[in-house]
């Protein structure tokens, strides 16, 4: 029983010893891997629905500014700005992309990678909701410790929740879709009816972590459009392990921190980010989560049974 709900408890163990024993400062630095871990989650289910997104900016930034809207101009507490943010953005960014869900490949991905581009720009050029100088003075949430807990709980709930729902039978038609979605097609299915239901999940996910740091660092600006909320993500789960979900939440949990220690050295930090990036992913393909996990399969023990 220990064997097999170890890897289980590990994280939930893990999250909640760190978040009492870490000071403020890597409290913070939690909240970050935390909202990277979600990113890279909703990466993940989109790619392994064959939707590679190079946008997750756009998720992000989307939640990030309407949370914004409903808290500067209407007055709306966290508790009703980030759900209903979640929700909205959530079908919104869907509503966007649904266009473009027959495109394949990198033609989905460039789209996704110019939308937030495009974004960015209609704000600077509009100055609607703040221009370049964004939304300030938003409302906090009423302590550290909420902020702790709600961030962790989503964490895990996308975690294992995500993981059950791809194991299901509504998981195996998404990952038929990305092996070979004619087959699919020839069964009957509507594929696109799918693709929609898995990127309404994967962008309200990205749009709960735009919302959620927006009441964290109470201001929302063109900056929650930027490339990082794209690419760190994607390093993340290559990192991790494309195609588990704890991959993707392993490799925010090194990435992160990496690049807030390497921090000290200036622009050097981009070159030794660089250089562990391109060692893991020649050393390491498959990810760190399946070397870990075939090793430790490796240790299960047999008993005889009396």
């Amino acid at each position: 029983m220990l064997y097999l709900s170890a890897p289980r408890l590990l994280p939930i163990v893990g999250l909640v010893v760190l978040s009492f024993a870490l000071s403020i400062y890597w409290q913070r630095v939690l909240l970050s891997v935390s909202v990277f871990a979600l990113l890279a989650i909703s990466w993940d289910i989109l790619a392994q629905t064959g939707m590679v997104s190079l946008g997750q900016a756009l998720f992000f930034g989307t939640g990030a500014y309407l949370a914004g809207i409903m808290n500067h101009y209407w007055g709306w507490p966290p508790i009703v700005t980030i759900p209903l943010a979640t929700i909205c953005g959530g079908l919104l960014c869907t509503g966007l992309l649904i266009p473009v869900l027959r495109l394949r490949g990198i033609f989905f991905s460039m789209v996704t990678l110019v939308l937030p581009l495009m974004l960015v720009r209609i704000i600077e050029a509009t100055r609607i909701f703040g221009g370049t100088e964004g939304l300030s003075g938003l409302t906090p949430l009423p302590s550290r410790r909420i902020e702790m807990y709600v961030v962790i709980i989503v964490l895990l709930a996308a975690l294992f929740g995500f993981r059950r729902l791809m194991s299901s039978d509504f998981g195996l038609v998404l990952k038929g879709i990305s092996d070979n979605d004619r087959s699919v097609m020839n069964a009957g299915i509507n594929i696109y009816w799918f693709k929609i239901q898995a990127l309404f999940i994967a962008s309200s996910v990205g749009a709960f972590t735009g919302a959620f740091l927006t009441h964290i660092y109470l201001f929302v600006g063109m900056p929650v459009f930027a490339l990082d909320y794209s690419i760190l993500p994607i390093a993340a789960a290559v990192v991790g392990g494309i195609g588990t979900f704890a991959g993707s939440v392993l490799g925010a949990f090194i990435l992160v921190p990496l690049s807030e220690v390497l921090r000290g050295i200036g622009g050097l930090r981009i070159v030794f980010y660089g250089l562990f990036l391109v060692v893991f992913t020649v050393a390491l393909p498959e990810g760190i989560f399946h070397y870990i996990q075939r090793k430790y399969h490796q240790f299960e023990r047999w008993v005889e049974v009396e």
